[in-house]
């Protein structure tokens, strides 16, 4: 299998995949990148989640001409969230490339910042086929520089009804161009545009293996990128496990989390491309014998892995590809045996959680967080049994009469004193996790809990005029409503009403409950919100961070950490 190394991109291209932790392309990549660095045009049969998206954003940034004031490249999606997705993969990608510029251009926003950036110039657009024409009926899109096209999920426009604006906007393109048509299926009106519009492409097929074993236990935990360590924290302390695989993206990721986790106490070691390959066997041969635990390893380092301890695969940072995922996941379950695989998943990365949940045709279920009491009975069942071995293993006779010498000298009871040595032992973690602040009281299995992960934006009737605070809205949700806190979302504080984003799941009877609920001395009347959308702004400087004001429209709110509105971990302690 060749590297990145090997093909023939822009070295400050080839810097940034080194950086991100890319060592070798997957199988699309391999087979595109060249011809279209050749100039070729492409016609090529590739599911979501087998990187295509790199596989024609690294040619095209390596042959871009930076000078130039109009688009070279013109990238047509189905959807504005595929849109977005791949201008912040060309962003990325393009990282040491000065002065480069993409513009995302799709219908449901303002024309203004597009007519704004097309101004300005962009050297990249990527857009959908329904507001690309409009920029082209007004004249603000110029294609006359345009030396690539690339339609991505040429089936999903055509089943959307785009395929006469594709049509239309291949027409408007300049006749010596490079285009690149990527589709999962190749109906016969695709068939057509790549007989009409490619100059004899050549045809790549690339054929995934998109299944796991029916012997592992698959889960996803949703969880902010802030909270991954202290997640895995509570995993590692609650999951029984012999050994496990954790998979991040980066080698230097691979170091920093083997350090974290080591000073947390557990048996760990990294791998990755740039350790020796004789430091390679001895760690894994640490592994396999017992005396490591975990691994934490990228995807190329752990190629060929096969070691029957490991009951567990972790997915720290979700791949890009789905067939990555799939030869994670095979590295627990062999030779017949139960296995165990968790995946994290970001807010901003769920659609990379339902590609992988398509091409392997599984639905992967929420996994539920071990919570703070279950961390403790842990805790303290350790504790316990290492008293237990450590009586079994006996030879304690210096230890008593020297206890009971302190005792006599000092008078203190033999319960205090063996509690004084415990803290000893125990040193400055403490042993005992505290209880989350503005936790909800325990309801008896009466708290609501979410069967999917989605989410819904509902309206309450209470505003900044009522003087409301998040504070009192998550209060009343979760002690009134038992809405767990962790589950409510931003919050979005208008004069006379509210934005919540909440599970989509509410059932009518809670909802209804919910109606009831006074804040600020009014009903809460909640309700699903109809063509309101909760709008986001940065956290100014200085702000309480548990603040939860509104935010500017397009802009990512920021992840607040309050004890009343955290969405997934809610101290540092685990």
């Amino acid at each position: 299998m060749p590297t990145f190394d090997e093909l023939d991109l822009d070295p400050r291209v080839r810097q940034v995949l080194g950086e991100i932790g890319y060592e070798t392309p997957s199988p699309i990549q391999e087979k595109t990148i060249p011809l279209l660095l050749e100039g070729r045009d492409v016609l090529g049969l590739a599911q979501t989640g087998t990187g295509k998206t790199a596989a024609f954003a690294l040619p095209i940034l390596s042959r871009l001409d930076l000078d130039a004031t109009t688009p070279q490249a013109l990238v047509l999606t189905p959807t504005r969230e595929l849109a977005i997705q791949v201008s912040e993969a060309f962003q990325r990608y393009a990282a040491h490339l000065p002065g480069f510029h993409v513009l995302p251009i799709y219908g449901g926003t303002s024309y203004g910042p597009q007519l704004g950036g097309l101004r300005r110039g962009a050297h990249v657009v990527v857009g959908t086929p329904g507001r690309l024409i409009d920029h082209l009926e007004k004249g603000s899109l110029d294609l006359t520089g345009l030396r690539h096209v690339v339609l991505d999920e040429a089936d999903e426009m055509l089943r959307m009804g785009f395929i006469e604006d594709v049509e239309r906007i291949l027409q408007a393109v300049p006749a010596q161009r490079q285009v690149a048509l990527f589709s999962a299926t190749m109906p016969g009106a695709i068939r057509k545009i790549s007989q009409s519009y490619l100059n004899e492409p050549a045809e790549i097929s690339v054929r995934t293996k998109t299944s796991t074993a029916t012997n592992i236990n698959q889960r996803h935990v949703p969880v902010r990128a802030a909270d991954k360590l202290d997640a895995l924290t509570r995993i590692l302390e609650v999951e029984l496990f012999d050994a496990m695989i954790v998979f991040v993206r980066t080698k230097q990721l691979t170091e920093e989390l083997a350090e974290k986790l080591q000073a947390r106490g557990f048996s760990a070691a990294a791998i990755n491309g740039d350790i020796a390959q004789a430091q390679r066997e001895r760690t894994i041969g640490q592994l396999r014998d017992g005396r490591i635990d975990i691994l934490v390893a990228t995807d190329v380092a752990a190629r060929g892995l096969d070691v029957e301890r490991i009951s567990h695969v972790l997915n720290y940072d979700i791949p890009h590809d789905t067939e990555s995922y799939v030869h994670r996941v095979g590295r627990t379950g062999r030779a017949g045996r139960s296995g165990e695989a968790i995946l994290f998943v970001a807010p901003r990365e769920r659609h990379l959680l339902r590609a992988i949940e398509r091409a392997t045709r599984q639905n992967i279920p929420q996994m539920e967080l071990p919570s703070i009491d279950a961390v403790n009975d842990r805790r303290l069942a350790r504790f316990a049994d290492s008293i237990t071995d450590t009586l079994a293993k006996g030879g304690l006779e210096v230890f008593q009469e020297l206890v009971r010498e302190y005792e006599r000298t000092h008078d203190v009871p033999m319960v205090e004193i063996a509690a004084a040595l415990a803290a000893m032992v125990q040193g400055d973690r403490p042993l005992l996790l505290d209880p989350e602040p503005g936790a909800e009281p325990s309801r008896d299995g009466d708290l609501f809990e979410p069967s999917t992960s989605e989410t819904e934006t509902y309206r309450v009737e209470v505003g900044r005029r009522n003087r409301v605070t998040p504070r009192a809205l998550v209060g009343a949700l979760a002690n009134e409503g038992g809405v767990p806190s962790k589950y409510i979302g931003h919050i979005d504080i208008r004069s006379e009403h509210t934005l919540i984003e909440l599970p989509a799941d509410l059932p009518d009877e809670l909802l209804s409950k919910l109606r009831n609920t006074q804040v600020a001395g009014r009903g809460l009347r909640i309700s699903r919100a109809e063509d309101e959308f909760i709008s986001r702004r940065p956290r100014r400087p200085g702000r309480d961070r548990g603040d939860r004001r509104p935010h500017r429209k397009g802009q990512r709110a920021p992840q607040s950490r309050s004890s009343a509105g955290k969405r997934d971990l809610r101290h540092s302690g685990a």
